[in-house]
């Protein structure tokens, strides 16, 4: 499964910061096409993203998703035929409210992707969980077609807080439970747990803080929304050098007293069996495939 910790957004009138996609080291990059596009602007903002996703031919990228419009109470037919292209990862869906509409707009997807030679299922989904309803309906969200993962998102002002009608904090008690939620549904569904969205862009002291807070409980990465949170975040959600050590030490040690004839032992101070191990083994290869992606770019 392709992890994601940094997705940042670019809006789709901006073509000049979109010519530097492919020097990013984000693990994704997502055209915008709704919030942040006025509506005077939704028609060029279009044309930009396809002539982006053209220009990417035979140059390494980031993966790339287009978050579409939603009118009313549907998604926008004109934006999703304009960008399904073959250099296109996935759609992210604003302002779902249950499965049915992602049930129905894979269908629509796979429609397309036979009629643009793209290959079938290429393309996923990821909801954004901006409503009350889906939040609610968020593992049933989760186990859709082509759905990749969902978003746990805290934001002032935002979408979710006025949703929940909750008020923000730096503290975060007001979202615990819905982010609690959303990360348990994620793991039950395998997807991709995914939180943010930091708004104070320069503030990035307040960017780590935050951040080490949405990984101890357990998203896998965050929307960003400017290039100099990306090396933050891909860090916060990578293990560390320390990390490393401390794990591939576990393991030696372990091994040594397995042969010995014993299933626990105490390791810096700490129990540790087979439960253990499997952790470790774990945040290895997670730390080996981030450092193999990073080396890419």
């Amino acid at each position: 499964m392709q992890m994601y910790r940094s997705l940042l957004f670019i809006p789709g009138n901006k073509p000049k910061w979109m010519d530097s996609i492919s020097t990013l080291a984000a693990d994704a990059v997502i055209l915008d096409l709704e919030d942040s596009v006025p509506y005077n602007e939704k028609n060029n903002a279009r044309k930009n993203v396809v002539d982006a996703l053209s220009g990417l031919e035979g140059r390494f990228s980031p993966n790339i998703f287009v978050r579409i419009n939603r009118f009313k109470n549907k998604f926008n037919d004109e934006d999703l035929e304009k960008v399904l292209h073959p250099n296109l990862t996935g759609i992210v869906i604003p302002k779902v409210y249950e499965p049915e509409e992602i049930n129905q707009l894979a269908a629509k997807i796979q429609i397309l992707e036979n009629k643009k030679g793209i290959k079938e299922g290429q393309i996923k989904l990821l909801p954004l969980l901006e409503t009350a309803k889906s939040m609610y309906f968020c593992y049933d969200i989760a186990i859709c077609n082509r759905v990749i993962g969902i978003t746990g998102l805290s934001s002032k002002d935002g979408d979710v807080e006025r949703a929940l009608d909750t008020k923000w904090t730096f503290e975060g008690q007001e979202s615990l439970y819905m982010k609690s939620k959303v990360v348990m549904s994620a793991r039950a569904a395998g997807v991709t747990p995914i939180g943010g969205l930091w708004q104070d862009v320069h503030n990035l002291e307040g960017l780590i803080a935050s951040a080490q807070k949405n990984r101890q409980l357990g998203f896998d990465g965050e929307l960003i929304l400017h290039p100099t949170n990306i090396d933050i975040i891909n860090q916060t959600y990578s293990p560390s050098e320390e990390d490393v050590a401390y794990y591939q030490g576990l393991i030696e040690v372990f091994n040594e007293a397995k042969e010995k004839g014993d299933g626990a032992i105490i390791y810096d101070g700490s129990h540790i069996d087979n439960a253990h191990v499997q952790t470790a083994k774990n945040i290895l290869n997670l730390y080996n495939a981030f450092k193999q992606n990073d080396s890419n770019k």
